[in-house]
């Protein structure tokens, strides 16, 4: 079988497109979005849908993880009807009182996939079966997260996506998207206040990390029923590698929590934009040249690039089955998103290949 090109992109405030029915808004209607520096007006439907699907038409994906998706698996469906090349199957994991939430789409019409090209595991609802453990694990759970003693109560503001990808030989591997915690203050606060949120959010994501980790992964990569199946974990984790000023007083990273410990290393994940490093920057771990979104620095006003989606496989194929990570700030034919589809979202597209012969 051919390579699978297999992608996670943030679309930021997609659910704005749609009206009940569902459909599109009209055109000409002005919705939240990317926003170009030197632009003050929001830009329309028309904008959005024509520079998101500018995005993936020329890119090609096969199997999209969408974050910050349409609230319905039929507004996620009649986009990628209506505008992407191709024909797709797709669903979303519902949060009850949540939007902005996970979705996946899948290319039917390359041969790679069965009849039922996923299927969508339902998390949430009492169901049992595989989705249980991390049915679990999202519900309120209490952690102490800076080692005080103390047991903080959190929860997930959009549940998980968990679905299994089922290939036209019969092999299978499965994916769970995750868009957690934000770190954006977007409230004007003293400084004192806004320190505090800060650290309260580093709070959050380390909670959430941590609970992925010991309550669904450990568990995964170590079960019988599913030691063996490759799995990615992917989406915007809203944490890059290190630990940033608030991190470091609670001495932990959320995503390097998430990928592992060193007193685990056979249950550790892969960082695939960390393997496509060449070997001088992975030597030296200098991880500068990553970057999937940048925010405006609040006191110098300046912008900030910054690594905070990601895609992490496991290790338990005999040969390594995810390759050549990129992040799509250059389009194929040598342009830049930002210029030829200036709409699209805030965050690139980051996409690898899955060789399906190593799964």
């Amino acid at each position: 079988m051919a390579n699978l090109r297999f992608g996670v992109w943030n679309m930021e405030w997609m659910n704005d497109l749609f009206t009940d029915g569902p459909a599109f808004k009209d055109d000409d209607k002005k919705v939240r979005g990317p926003n170009p520096r030197n632009e003050r007006d929001k830009p329309t439907v028309k904008d959005r849908r024509e520079s998101l699907a500018g995005v993936l038409n020329e890119v090609d994906v096969d199997v999209l993880v969408v974050v910050e998706g349409p609230n319905k698996a039929n507004e996620l469906q009649l986009f990628f009807d209506t505008d992407i090349n191709g024909t797709w199957a797709c669903d979303v994991q519902p949060t009850k009182g949540g939007s902005q939430i996970v979705g996946i789409a899948v290319r039917t019409d390359k041969g790679h996939f069965s009849g039922n090209s996923f299927d969508r595991f339902h998390i949430g609802e009492g169901q049992g079966g595989e989705s249980e453990r991390l049915s679990n694990a999202t519900t309120d759970f209490a952690i102490d997260t800076d080692d005080d003693d103390i047991r903080e109560l959190h929860r997930f503001e959009r549940l998980p996506l968990y679905a299994e990808i089922n290939l036209i030989d019969g092999k299978k591997f499965r994916v769970v998207g995750l868009h957690l915690k934000s770190k954006g203050i977007f409230q004007a606060y003293e400084w004192s206040k806004w320190w505090s949120q800060a650290d309260a959010n580093r709070k959050k994501i380390v909670a959430q990390c941590t609970q992925l980790r010991l309550e669904f992964l450990d568990y995964y990569l170590t079960e019988n029923s599913t030691r063996d199946i490759p799995l990615i974990i992917c989406g915007d984790i809203n944490d890059g590698p290190g630990q940033d000023a608030s991190e470091k007083k609670l001495n932990v990273s959320g995503i390097e929590r998430l990928m592992g410990t060193v007193w685990k290393p056979g249950l550790c994940l892969g960082n695939a934009l960390f393997d496509a490093l060449d070997d001088d920057d992975q030597w030296k771990i200098n991880l500068s040249p990553i970057h999937t979104t940048s925010f405006k620095d609040p006191i110098f006003d300046n912008y900030r690039d910054v690594w905070i989606d990601h895609i992490l496989y496991s290790r338990n194929r005999p040969k390594s089955w995810i390759s050549n990570a990129r992040v799509h700030e250059e389009l194929p034919d040598g342009q830049m998103v930002w210029r030829k589809h200036r709409y699209a979202s805030d965050h690139f597209l980051v996409t690898v290949d899955i060789d399906t012969d190593k799964l």
